[in-house]
């Protein structure tokens, strides 16, 4: 049985988040709470949590500190950014600090479903609208560590560019192996081969890698 506290001040947002579990997986146990102090106390309880989904503007939060108390506290256990914000800076900063998926409080059922679908089976993941999306805003200069060489870049294979384009996109292995009609432990294979020449050591930092990124000036036919 996979145990997942839901941290959230809105009873009726719980109540959802509550239901899609139910109806999605099955042996699910459910643990409330609606503020950051009730959820750390919560945890110290259940050391034997799987999940935890986390609203960023609840009561104690202070922002994204309230990610740093909880993995600093509790880092074996995967935390879930569940939130009305879909600022992209917000969403990747989020994902540096600790957590392991971004999910908007904009997104159908279904879609949630989808994510902590993925989120259970390890991956992590990130909503495709607000990666792909551009501020209005006149927008920060990149850090170095989001900076890749482009010659890095070029140097990846046809099928590995198709791969990653999905990767930043927010696409599981297993969505990235439906699209291009290959075995997803080949994706697996592809995904393993980027992060080495990118020289990234997880997931997330290639996708953050990709945010600037036209695929277009290195795929070809």
């Amino acid at each position: 049985m996979q145990k997942v506290l839901i941290a959230d001040d809105h009873p009726l947002f719980r109540d959802a988040i509550t239901n899609v579990l139910e109806t999605r997986f099955q042996d699910v146990q459910t643990l409330t709470t609606e503020d950051l102090n009730a959820a750390l106390e919560l945890v110290a309880e259940s050391p034997d949590l799987d999940l935890i989904l986390l609203d960023l503007n609840m009561p104690g939060m202070d922002g994204l500190n309230g990610i740093v108390k909880l993995r600093n506290n509790h880092p074996d256990i995967p935390v879930v950014i569940v939130s009305a914000e879909e600022n992209k800076s917000t969403v990747l900063q989020a994902m540096t600090y600790g957590a392991v998926g971004f999910i908007t409080k904009s997104s159908t059922s279904q879609e949630i479903a989808d994510a902590l679908q993925q989120i259970m089976n390890g991956q992590v993941y990130l909503p495709p609208d607000v990666i792909r999306s551009t501020n209005s805003e006149p927008q920060r200069k990149e850090s170095k560590d989001s900076q890749v060489d482009p010659k890095l870049i070029a140097s990846l294979s046809r099928r590995q560019l198709l791969v990653f384009e999905r990767m930043a996109k927010g696409e599981s292995n297993k969505k990235i192996a439906y699209e291009l009609n290959i075995a997803e432990t080949t994706v697996k294979s592809h995904v393993s081969a980027i992060l080495h020449r990118l020289k990234v050591h997880n997931r997330i930092q290639a996708v953050l890698c990709a945010s600037n990124i036209d695929f277009k000036d290195y795929i070809r036919n």
